[in-house]
């Protein structure tokens, strides 16, 4: 009888929780996150607009929450649709894409890579790296712009692979 009960409560919490998930914009593929991206700063300030963003990046970079999310599909970090999640991801990620850029590696040149759906993030940043004067001109270039220069870039070389940004 004891063991009947606690299994009956168990269940009772657990559809709880599924009904919670269910609710969840993240759940059904919507994003709930703003320029600073998916992670533990996405949980806490969600989508706001503004300066709260900043807060938001900050958290998601000392946490490490962001990139553990992305690989996991966790804090709010579900697929987005190609060519708008990946400019979304590039407008929000800008000055640590363009360092990772001149570099030729990074975390942020790894994951455009896994979701623009290129076949090596390696060749990306090779090619990043090599056109980088074309696709951040200067610091005074609107992120709407590096993003689009970026996205050509991508669909443009062939050799890439990148397929979920037609």
């Amino acid at each position: 009888m004891r063991r009947a009960r606690w299994v009956l409560v168990a269940f009772v919490l657990s559809a709880g929780v599924a009904y919670a998930d269910a609710e969840n914009p993240a759940a059904t593929g919507k994003s709930t996150y703003g320029l600073a991206g998916c992670g533990l700063g996405s949980m806490v300030f969600g989508d706001q607009k503004g300066m709260i963003q900043i807060l938001a990046a900050t958290t998601n970079n000392t946490f490490g929450t962001q990139t553990f999310g992305i690989t996991s599909g966790t804090s709010n970090c579900v697929e987005s649709a190609g060519t708008q999640g990946a400019m979304t991801f590039i407008e929000g990620n800008r000055e640590a894409l363009a360092k990772d850029a001149a570099r030729g590696s990074g975390e942020t040149i790894t994951t455009l890579s896994a979701m623009a759906g290129c076949k090596d993030a390696k060749a990306v940043g090779v090619t990043l790296q090599k056109r980088f004067a074309q696709l951040f001109p200067g610091e005074k270039t609107p992120v709407q712009q590096v993003s689009k220069n970026v996205i050509k870039e991508l669909r443009s070389d062939s050799s890439l692979g990148c397929r979920k940004i037609g």
